[in-house]
């Protein structure tokens, strides 16, 4: 990786002075894109809520193509990718506000016997099995459902959204993206066109039926729908798999859970925390020079936010490499910060509430069957889970 040509730094500190750590790393990609990582707690949550960085994902279309660069967004659909987190203000606000009432944290709380009476199913299934993969059993099914009933896609539909939204999060080759965009583009917009021709009590029909000035088109509520559905499940699969993993490799802090309930919200945020499912946040622009971390990032340049390097900053969270469940975790950027703040963040936090809650209450035993260094993770930049997590249940 090179330095950017035009990379602009502040003067270097006075002679003595104990250096700064960095914060903010110019790179170069391997197909040539500049970029910038900004990293450490302060400068990641400026950059998340700092409008001067950018998200607009029709302007970032037109950065790469004056450099030449083809990107993922232009084999997907422009206008699948045209979301309320690839759009800045004013424009997002509209998209926000028309599915925010859906998201509300008393709403959210209404779905929880819904979401018990799916793992208990789920849990049923594997009851008694030597090792259950709790990755394929639980962490994926579960939010994969919740999110699917609640937009309205039918339940024969549901698992070949897996494939798709896999390919949108993990490194896969170019062709695989292209059939997985195309495929789950048409689908969408049909699904649309048969909510509003036929509309049901579901998130969906009720976007499709929306009469007002700001109601959605039928391109805007298909991107919303292909947001959802791969961020309605994506991020709950990986805390689920990712929680699990922390409590079995920290039986002093399973024993405490175990022996104090009332640890589990906390323990929630600390699992977000320690390992959070998101790696990196979604791609940024500067819209105009921005000094951030002692650094002066030039206009129209690539910035990407390095979630974890947040959680493990030793000056917000002491001791950030080891697993507390009675720390106060809170302030995490796992779910993001600023006008982007995850949606979708009160659902995944009452469906790892469920789950936790529920493997407490059947299984004395709870125990990986393969060591840890033989635990694969997903081959994603942005997403941080399991492929598989073998445990014993007893």
């Amino acid at each position: 990786m090179h330095q950017p040509p035009h990379a602009a730094e502040r003067p270097a500190p006075e002679p003595g002075a104990a250096p700064a750590p960095r914060t903010v790393h110019p790179l170069e990609m391997a197909n040539g894109t500049r970029l910038w990582l900004v990293t450490g707690y302060g400068p990641v949550r400026q950059a998340l809520s700092d409008p001067r960085f950018a998200k607009d994902s029709w302007q970032i279309m037109r950065i790469l193509r004056d450099r030449g660069i083809q990107a993922h967004q232009e084999i997907f659909s422009q206008a699948l990718s045209h979301h309320m987190l690839n759009t800045d203000p004013p424009e997002h606000q509209r998209l926000r506000h028309m599915v925010n009432k859906g998201f509300t944290l008393r709403r959210v709380q209404r779905l929880r016997p819904r979401i018990e009476q799916i793992t208990d199913q789920l849990l049923d299934a594997v009851q008694g099995q030597d090792s259950v993969d709790l990755i394929e059993a639980l962490a994926f099914p579960l939010p994969i459902t919740v999110i699917c009933e609640l937009l309205g896609v039918p339940e024969e539909d549901r698992r070949t959204f897996r494939s798709w939204t896999n390919a949108f999060v993990l490194a896969v080759e170019p062709e695989v993206f292209h059939d997985a965009s195309v495929s789950m583009g048409a689908y969408i917009r049909e699904l649309v066109a048969a909510k509003r021709a036929a509309p049901g009590d579901d998130m969906i029909s009720a976007l499709a039926t929306e009469d007002s000035e700001s109601a959605l088109d039928d391109e805007e509520i298909a991107a919303m729908a292909v947001l959802l559905l791969a961020a309605g499940h994506e991020t709950t699969v990986n805390l689920i798999g990712n929680g699990a993993l922390a409590l079995v490799t920290h039986p002093d802090q399973f024993a405490a859970l175990r022996a104090d309930r009332s640890l589990l919200p906390g323990a929630i945020e600390e699992f977000l925390r320690y390992e959070s499912p998101v790696n990196q946040a979604t791609m940024r622009f500067t819209k105009e020079p921005v000094e951030i971390g002692g650094v002066l990032i030039p206009r129209d340049e690539f910035v990407m936010v390095n979630v974890d390097s947040a959680n493990h900053d030793p000056e917000r969270f002491p001791q950030p490499g080891r697993l507390d469940l009675k720390r106060d975790a809170r302030g995490h950027v796992s779910f993001g910060h600023g006008i982007h703040f995850c949606l979708g963040a009160p659902l995944a936090r009452l469906e790892a509430d469920v789950v936790f809650s529920k493997l407490l209450d059947r299984f004395e035993t709870i125990e990986l069957t393969t060591p840890v260094a033989q635990l694969e993770w997903r081959s994603s930049t942005l997403m941080r889970g399991l492929e598989s997590l073998p445990l014993r249940m007893a």
